[in-house]
């Protein structure tokens, strides 16, 4: 079987765009979470930071008539999808030989509750006809694959927290048995809404702490919980062969993955991490 390489990465973060500015925001150890009470009205909500991606325009990489029609993790996907071709130098002549998998939690929820709104406040003749396929939670895989025409297997993959690196495991396993050359992989995520706050905030998910420096401390003995985020990865994965035929720089090699379910709980997993040692 073909080992499968890593060739190119893509990502929109709070952060910044690119791989560039990620990984020197990363070796900088850069907080870029902030306070977000004053843009978004999380009134009973008791966390108040999120990590914003500022200063975001998708039309930089998307015609701007697709883009209105689109929800944003959408947007990102498309902008993570094509800053990994640009990373990897990839221009591919043939697109049947690729495929698109991309994983997101929730699906452009931003647009369903403004629809909502206009349904109640407007009638049915002003709720938007792209909202349907803007909210899909397979809008990201299928737009990534008409944006850069590629005729592959394109798959929406929707588990949660698990759902971007199951989105690449996927893909992982396309290539490593023939089925494509090569495939974008990742995910995309972006529903800074106040019904996504407060939903969160009730299961008491979300971290309370106001201090945007010390909020997200997943692996301290004092964390309270998580901080909502938005943001997109994408990878490009290549056989072997496929990438040294173009002379490509693997920047990786993505060697196995594992699946398994806990059958415990919907939200938590076992104390004893069973299922995580089986996958």
């Amino acid at each position: 079987m073909p080992r499968v390489l890593v060739t190119g990465f893509g990502v929109v973060s709070p952060l910044g765009v690119g791989r560039g500015v990620f990984f020197q925001g990363l070796r900088e150890a850069r907080v870029a979470i902030r306070r977000v009470d004053e843009d978004i009205d999380l009134a009973g909500i008791r966390s108040k930071v999120a990590g914003v991606v500022e200063g975001f325009d998708p039309t930089e990489f998307i015609p701007p008539k697709r883009a209105r029609r689109m929800g944003r993790a959408t947007q990102m996907a498309i902008t993570a999808a094509r800053l990994a071709w640009e990373d990897a130098f990839f221009s591919p002549r043939d697109t049947t030989r690729g495929g698109v998998s991309v994983g997101t939690g929730i699906g452009a929820m931003e647009a369903l509750v403004d629809n909502h709104l206009v349904l109640l406040e407007r009638g049915a003749e002003r709720v938007s006809p792209f909202l349907a396929p803007m909210m899909m939670p397979n809008a990201p895989a299928a737009e990534v694959s008409i944006e850069l025409r590629i005729k592959g297997p394109s798959v929406g993959v929707v588990t949660a927290c698990a759902a971007s690196a199951h989105a690449i495991g996927i893909a992982w396993g396309w290539v490593k048995e023939g089925l494509v050359d090569w495939a974008l992989a990742g995910g995309a995520e972006a529903v800074l809404i106040p019904l996504v706050f407060a939903a969160f905030d009730r299961m008491g998910a979300l971290s309370r702490n106001p201090d945007p420096q010390t909020a997200s401390r997943p692996f301290d003995a004092q964390r309270d919980g998580f901080v909502i985020g938005e943001g997109a990865g994408m990878l490009l994965l290549e056989s072997e062969e496929h990438a040294r035929a173009r002379g490509a720089e693997p920047l990786a090699e993505l060697v196995g993955f594992g699946l398994s379910s806990d059958a415990f709980h919907i939200t938590a997993p076992p104390e004893n991490g069973e299922g995580a040692r089986r996958a």
